[in-house]
């Protein structure tokens, strides 16, 4: 089973089948919605490959709107796994790529500010730069996240 079949398998069990011939757009699709699911269950690492698989079919500006998401995501991966393994020799090292993968999503987002495809995107990049900036501020020796205060994603 390929990758792209495993993802689809994944979604489908967490939003249920596609729908046919939709036409709703990126904000209907499932594998848009699964990212706000894995995103909310903290499961960074699921929603940034599951949105990875509609950035590979999206053409246009939209991909750079999603590009930032799955940074955004693989941000987070970085600091979930600092959180778990501060010590280990790979693990320890993650807050500096954590805080450029904020910035480098920021920038992908902000141009779709206030608000695309039912996200605050000027509330998220907000969010973006707090963790960054956090990070930055103690010379990237505090992890700002904790799994008891995840921040969670909404769709409007």
């Amino acid at each position: 089973m390929s990758k792209g079949e495993r993802i689809s398998q994944l979604v489908q069990q967490l939003v249920g089948p596609a729908a046919v011939g939709s036409r709703a757009g990126i904000k209907a699709d499932p594998f848009y919605r699964a990212f706000f699911q894995c995103w909310n269950q903290t499961h960074y690492y699921e929603a940034h490959e599951v949105l990875e698989q509609l950035w590979l079919k999206t053409q246009g500006a939209e991909r750079d709107f999603l590009k930032g998401l799955i940074q955004a995501a693989g941000a987070f991966v970085h600091l979930q796994k600092n959180f778990a393994h501060p010590t280990h020799p790979k693990h320890g090292r993650r807050l500096a790529p954590a805080a450029r993968l904020f910035r480098l999503a920021e920038e992908n987002l902000s141009g779709f500010a206030p608000r695309h495809q039912g996200l605050d995107v000027d509330a998220f990049c907000r969010l973006l730069r707090l963790y960054a900036g956090k990070i930055v501020s103690s010379h990237y020796k505090t992890n700002p996240w904790s799994p008891d205060t995840a921040p969670k994603l909404t769709l409007g």
